[in-house]
């Protein structure tokens, strides 16, 4: 149940910087996507906390963080036209790749 809590806290780590993204715009300031961006903090916050309580900090920080970097790359590219170029996506597959490791290789070892 951790690692769901997890994957969900690292969907919501996707959330702020898109809200901070819209809420600061040429135009000025638009309250609602900031507050959206508070929002998601929290909820991706609190969930990180849930899931510390069984998974090692370090794994868990870095998987949130990480399904955060990934998904907000991807945003990027889809709605901000964000450059698509191959050395970013094999850095950031670098970044999946350690997610994956994370979770393939986070348990203890058994003697």
């Amino acid at each position: 149940m951790a690692w769901i809590y997890l994957v969900v806290a690292g969907v919501f780590e996707i959330g702020w910087p898109l809200g901070l993204k819209l809420g600061w715009t040429e135009q000025g300031v638009r309250p609602l996507p900031l507050i959206m961006s508070i929002a998601c903090m929290v909820i991706s916050g609190g969930l990180l906390l849930v899931a510390q309580r069984t998974l090692p900090m370090g794994t868990a920080y870095a998987v949130w963080t990480g399904i955060g970097a990934v998904g907000t790359f991807i945003v990027g590219l889809l709605f901000f036209s964000e450059p698509a170029t191959a050395a970013r996506f094999v850095c950031v597959g670098l970044i999946a790749a350690g997610i994956v490791g994370l979770k393939v290789f986070g348990h203890a070892p058994t003697e």
